[in-house]
């Protein structure tokens, strides 16, 4: 029998849990954020893309592009539009994460909205992780910028040559040496390192060899501007190289940093991880279920508007049925995500770290479905530059990598239910 620990097995209408109803202070806010969007972010994403079109250098932004994305940030900021992720925290909006997942499932309806209200990853979850356990020392050079808007940073786990997967296997070195970390190993899949404006990571290492499993690591500030850090190029994501942010492979040869660039502590890698990984892993799900929405708005709009062996391409073929579906399956996603912000605020990260997971399986797998039934409904259209599905497709696939691979959260899940009996 089930002792439904933690309202897992069933569930109290009493429990704080199932209250999901977003907070009257925070809908104005939700109503703001719609308004921003569909008035200011729309029309300078399509300014944004004429004005990169046909630029040489992949690498870099086109003349133009920077300047009408800072005039964007500038509006957000006047208007109060800033900040929204950290929750109940003097340096954001204070909002809970369940409020907060309201207004992140908009900000997934549009490609740069996220950037223009300074809530893009890995940004946000470097800043929690600096807000939370930063020296004073850190959070003025660096977090004070990232909350600004006036840089961008990266997150450096992953490598080629471990599975890092279980992160455990993080092998790339950092020695202490008179008063200096020496780096070396090789990252990969460091997204938005290549971008001009990125300008600090936050990287995991190893710096012990014979402690206690689980307190090997360590996580290090490393500066891009760091002699020793080589980019050496980027890696390909379904054959796009996402320039020019990229998701960088990075070669570290004999980097020193400050010993003071240590965050927490040493050996406290893991600590930070689950500080980060919580609310990163949610934000994502949050705003994928914005992306599953965009989606649907397509794959109803082209079945309503193309007709075959004389009918509406909507009610041909089981299509009615898989619209059906899509609607299904965005409200399961989205209760789901809703419950695990909600186990975050009122659980804390750790604990709630069942529901992350829950939603960590299931709502990429979900959506990729929806997006690939709305490719299929638009015919060889779908695949092409003229619809955004391709790359929504790409993005919400490799969120099956990039937040830990899909057999993790459900190995998480599973184990957490066997030990329920």
């Amino acid at each position: 029998m089930s002792n439904d620990q933690d309202g897992m097995g069933g569930a109290d209408p009493q429990d704080q849990l199932n209250d999901l109803r977003m907070s009257e202070k925070a809908l104005p806010l939700l109503n703001h954020v719609k308004q921003f969007i569909k008035e200011t972010v729309d029309p300078m994403h399509e300014e944004w893309l004429t004005l990169g079109e046909g630029h040489e250098d992949r690498w870099t932004y086109a003349p133009g592009q920077l300047e009408i994305l800072q005039t964007a940030k500038d509006k957000a900021k006047e208007e109060g539009l800033w900040n929204f992720f950290l929750p109940d925290s003097e340096t954001g909006e204070g909002l809970s994460n369940l409020d907060y997942a309201f207004i992140a499932i908009e900000l997934g309806k549009s490609p740069l909205a996220s950037q223009v209200m300074n809530c893009s990853a890995p940004d946000t979850g470097n800043m929690e992780v600096l807000e939370r356990v930063g020296t004073p020392e850190q959070k003025e050079k660096w977090l004070q910028p990232l909350l600004d808007g006036e840089i961008r940073s990266a997150y450096a786990m992953t490598e080629p040559d471990v599975a890092t997967s279980d992160a455990k296997n993080v092998s790339t070195s950092a020695v202490l040496e008179n008063g200096e970390w020496v780096i070396n190993g090789e990252k990969h899949y460091i997204s938005g390192a290549g971008d001009p404006r990125c300008k600090i990571m936050i990287m995991m290492v190893k710096t012990n060899d014979d402690g206690e499993r689980g307190r090997n690591h360590s996580q290090i500030l490393v500066p891009m501007d760091t002699p020793g850090v080589e980019v050496v190029g980027p890696m390909h994501v379904f054959g796009d190289d996402h320039a020019p942010a990229g998701h960088m492979h990075i070669r570290l040869t004999d980097v020193r940093v400050p010993e003071s660039n240590i965050l927490l502590g040493e050996g406290r890698g893991f600590e930070i991880s689950q500080l980060r990984l919580g609310p990163g892993r949610i934000h994502h799900c949050m705003r994928t279920i914005g992306k599953a929405e965009v989606a649907l708005d397509y794959m109803v709009k082209r079945g309503n508007s193309r007709t075959a062996f004389g009918q509406p391409l909507s009610k041909l073929g089981g299509n009615l049925e898989k619209i059906s579906r899509a609607r299904i399956e965005i409200e399961s996603m989205r209760l789901l995500v809703l419950k695990a912000a909600k186990a975050m605020d009122v659980l804390g990260n750790k604990e709630a770290r069942i529901w992350v997971s829950m939603a960590k399986a299931a709502v990429p797998e979900k959506a990729c479905k929806i997006i690939d039934q709305a490719i299929q409904i638009h015919g060889a259209y779908g695949m092409s530059q003229f619809t955004p599905l391709p790359d929504l497709y790409a993005d919400v696939r490799h969120l099956r990598f990039a937040d830990g691979p899909d057999e993790v959260h459900h190995m998480v899940v599973g184990r957490h239910e066997l030990a329920q009996h």
